[in-house]
């Protein structure tokens, strides 16, 4: 690689919910391609993932539309030598990427996910992924963006840190403990596995993690159901304590939605989290969470919004605690063998290194 390594741009830093981009970022810097670190907003000010701490006093944080953002980059940098400026996201961050590459004479790429795609538009994202060295998917739906375009497409998928999230066999109990993590927002699917929930047969508990603009509204939602003394909103939690989380639970419920804007999932992060602590799984078949949560191998699949197929796949999986097991042995296995956290690095570390040379 020419230069002092990349320019990295990100949207806001930091962000809980964007695990993915942070171990990204520590393998790139770790692997001496960091030259500069921007972002595009500020983060959030609660409580950060582990790690957040070694980057973030490097981070800068730019200002006005993504023309006048890299006019301050370009600033900031005092004509540093750098081998290319990568952003995290395909929407503003791409573009502010962009404008601050012909500034700089080098090349941009950039890695895309699920939303940001569709907040980019289609043609927008076409054009800009055919000027782009590299573009980097992180899943199989978002890549298909891109298919037949001439692009320089590289479908990396994000790892899990195995070491963190560890398997551990799953407490005895009559009462099935369910688990769902992430923002509470609607393409999440929480309505309905509430309205699935209050279908069970078996007795249950439902521990909702995250956090977000929904919140008031499904709380009242489980509280109009009678499901307010069994279902627990706990907030946002960060990877510190979240492992315990999996612990606790039976099964990690997944009921991704396609939101009323066309916005869905790719693959959560909680999708490979729950694998990696050997929990079993019921997933809706969404976005890519189909290419880690093979249907009776590595957990079971059910279709959006059919919350009496979710609530029959839950109350099948209570009356089968050898089943549950076996899901988790499986799914634990599948990401050591394909989303092992460092070989996905790696393998993006190379990537960018000669997309960038």
């Amino acid at each position: 690689m020419i230069g002092e390594g990349l320019a990295i741009v990100l949207s806001g830093f930091p962000r809980r919910s964007e695990t993915f981009a942070l171990a990204e970022l520590l393998a790139l810097d770790a692997a001496g391609m960091v030259g500069a670190i921007f972002a595009t907003k500020p983060g959030e000010s609660a409580a950060s993932q582990p790690g957040t701490e070694q980057v973030a006093g490097r981070v800068q944080i730019l200002d006005g539309d993504p023309a006048a953002q890299a006019r301050s980059a370009a600033a900031w940098l005092h004509g540093k030598q750098l081998a290319g400026v990568h952003a995290y996201f395909a929407h503003t961050p791409a573009e502010t990427a962009e404008h601050l590459a012909i500034r700089l004479g080098v090349p941009f790429g950039f890695s895309v996910h699920a939303r940001d795609a569709r907040k980019a538009g289609h043609a927008t994202l076409v054009a800009r992924a055919r000027r782009a060295a590299c573009v980097i998917a992180c899943n199989g739906d978002v890549a298909r963006e891109f298919d037949g375009i001439g692009a320089n497409v590289h479908l990396v998928p994000h790892g899990v840190d195995l070491g963190r999230f560890s398997s551990s066999a799953a407490a005895p109990g009559t009462t099935l403990n369910l688990l769902a993590v992430g923002r509470l927002v609607e393409k999440k699917g929480f309505d309905v596995l509430l309205s699935a929930a209050a279908r069970l047969r078996a007795p249950w508990t439902l521990r909702v993690v995250g956090d977000g603009p929904d919140r008031a509204r499904l709380e009242a939602r489980a509280a109009a159901l009678g499901l307010a003394d069994r279902v627990r909103f706990s907030g946002a939690i960060t990877h510190e304590h979240l492992p315990g989380a999996y612990r606790e639970a039976h099964v990690v419920v997944v009921p991704s939605v396609v939101d009323r804007s066309g916005d869905r999932d790719g693959l959560p992060n909680v999708v490979l989290e729950a694998m990696a602590s050997g929990r079993a799984i019921v997933a809706s078949d969404v976005g890519a969470i189909a290419s880690a949560v093979r249907h009776a191998d590595t957990g079971l699949l059910v279709p959006a919004r059919d919350e009496a197929a979710l609530a029959s796949a839950l109350d099948y999986l209570a009356a089968d605690a050898a089943l549950r097991a076996a899901l988790g042995t499986r799914a634990r296995r599948a990401v050591e063998r394909d989303f092992d956290l460092h070989c996905c690095t790696r393998r993006l570390t190379a990537v960018l290194r000669e997309a960038y040379a």
